[in-house]
């Protein structure tokens, strides 16, 4: 028997058995159960199609973690539009190519980020702007209480097929302009049953909402945590303080996070006494990007009393594709188990998860061999939207009918992957991509640069942060003829506050090679040279 895979599926269940169960605990103190968290998404729903969207629409969110992005995607994805969340860190300029490329129909906006769109209306398609407090935006913007309530919650479901795209994420834009990667309804719904597998999700589950909703639809877990019936707990941001009154308070069993997270939670876990770090619930927490430091592990397992997962994935595999929650491999009683929580570990179940070679066959599992890692899987997406010579590239490059993520491992003897480099020049900050050539171009239109190399550098606070290697213009690295402070506020003024070049140092030349390429190895190999691991291992 053949059921269409449908993201409607997951609301829909949660409605049928937990309607009158808390479901959503908002960051203004409501609470609302699963029979009002659906009506409100009806309204939307209602309030969209009044106003013409059907679909296959585009409509994007920008949002903070609160209950109201909850609701628009799920508003959304009711009519068959296509959910584009946005990354609320961008600047204006972004937002007016995303929403361009998309050809965005409608936007919901929270009010502290309207302010982004409002000076590139007239640059866009879109027609329709909504936010949750239309009195504290300029323009002109509509309600979205008040169109939910005036709407009612009638609205026509359209026929949807499992196949259809449903979702739009954009990446950082890490190689040029960013790319929206279509994801259809089944690839959503079977990536949201591996993760609530490996995720161990249960309907009792209180979830805390710490890693950003339009981060790949929150790593799958709109879908995941409302499909199991669990409790969603919204935030405004990352603060440690916060996030320890959260989980005590509200009895959070699981969180996710960027090993920054954890970086922040440990000092703030150290600087303050009897900080008390859970409720009724034992809490677990899932971590991916670079492999944080074993302190932080540590910590967070010996000091905290969680239990950590790790895992990693890509924007366009769903994300998540490998965990090193693999127990047999764990010692729990020994301190060897932080060595294998480092790792990105195997492929989730239904995963084909490789890394193979320039020739594209499998690398030897000795630990040392090199290989870009290689993924096909259920989860993975269907195409980068309007983009069709990058998404054949992205699909056969040394493997043919294999995503291909782009960083550099190697495979131990049990099968687990440890990420070593990545080929292309991305730095990983707090677990946000940023491009070393977007910034280097940034830095290029400034007068006194004659040249300029950026490369990851260890921090203690990001894992990873931007610094630029610059040749002046003058030539004279001792007189540049501007400061470090001056490029720094340079980049700040056109980029995203996220990417802004956080560390320069003046040089009278790059090492390159005979034909001039920067060899920008050197530098990474400089700036890391008093570090256990290299790029991708904290």
């Amino acid at each position: 028997m053949h059921k269409p895979l449908l993201t409607t599926d997951f609301l829909d269940r949660a409605r049928e058995y937990y309607g009158d169960q808390e479901a959503v605990v908002a960051t203004t103190g409501e609470r609302y159960t699963y029979d009002e968290f659906g009506e409100r998404a009806d309204g939307f729903s209602a309030a969209l199609a009044e106003r013409g969207i059907e679909k296959g629409d585009r409509v994007a969110v920008l949002d903070p973690n609160t209950h109201y992005h909850l609701e628009a995607a799920y508003g959304s994805m009711q009519l068959g539009a296509v959910h584009t969340p946005l990354n609320y860190r961008l600047v204006p300029d972004d937002f007016a190519y995303i929403l361009s490329d998309a050809e965005v129909d409608a936007v919901y906006a929270d009010y502290e980020y309207a302010e982004k769109i409002e000076p590139i209306r007239d640059e866009v398609p879109t027609e329709i702007f909504v936010t949750n407090d239309a009195d504290a935006v300029e323009g002109d913007w509509e309600s979205f209480d008040e169109i939910v309530d005036a709407a009612g919650t009638d609205y026509e479901r359209p026929e949807m097929a499992e196949d259809d795209v449903i979702t739009i994420n954009y990446t950082s834009g890490t190689t040029g302009d960013p790319k929206g990667v279509c994801r259809t309804h089944r690839a959503e719904t079977l990536h949201a049953y591996i993760v609530s597998l490996h995720q161990e999700l249960r309907d009792d589950d209180v979830y805390l909402w710490t890693l950003p909703m339009f981060h790949v639809n929150g790593w799958g877990h709109i879908y995941a945590v409302t499909g199991m019936g669990a409790k969603h707990v919204c935030t405004r941001g990352v603060d440690a303080g916060g996030i320890f009154e959260a989980v005590a308070e509200e009895d959070v069993s699981y969180l996710c996070g960027a090993p920054t997270v954890l970086n922040i939670l440990a000092d703030y876990y150290h600087d303050h006494d009897d900080v008390q770090t859970q409720g009724a619930n034992d809490v677990r927490i899932a971590t991916a990007g670079s492999a944080p430091p074993e302190a932080n592990i540590r910590a967070v397992e010996d000091e905290f009393g969680w239990y950590l997962k790790h895992v990693y994935g890509a924007t366009e595999t769903g994300p998540l594709i490998t965990t090193s929650d693999a127990r047999r491999f764990l010692d729990e009683d020994s301190d060897a188990r932080f060595g294998v929580k480092k790792r990105q570990g195997i492929g989730y179940l239904g995963t084909e998860v490789r890394v193979v070679d320039e020739d594209g066959e499998d690398v030897p599992h000795d630990d040392e061999t090199l290989g870009e890692v290689v993924v096909r899987g259920n989860q993975v997406m269907d195409r980068y939207w309007n983009k069709p010579e990058e998404t054949e590239e992205a699909f056969s490059d040394r493997v043919e009918g294999y995503y291909h993520m782009g960083d550099l491992a190697t495979v131990d003897e049990d099968g687990m992957i440890a990420i070593r480099d990545r080929k292309k020049d991305i730095i990983i900050s707090g677990g946000e991509n940023i491009s070393s050539i977007e910034l280097e171009d940034t830095l290029y239109d400034h007068d006194a640069v004659g040249d300029v190399a950026v490369i990851p550098a260890p921090s203690d606070d990001w894992g990873e942060t931007p610094k630029a290697f610059v040749v002046p213009a003058s030539g004279d690295a001792d007189d540049p003829g501007v400061t470090a402070d001056e490029l720094r506020q340079f980049t700040r003024e056109q980029l995203a506050t996220y990417k802004v070049v956080r560390r320069i140092e003046f040089v009278e030349e790059l090492p390159t090679t005979a034909t001039g390429k920067v060899q920008k190895y050197e530098l990474r190999q400089r700036e890391w040279d008093d570090e256990d691991q290299m790029v991708g291992e904290g």
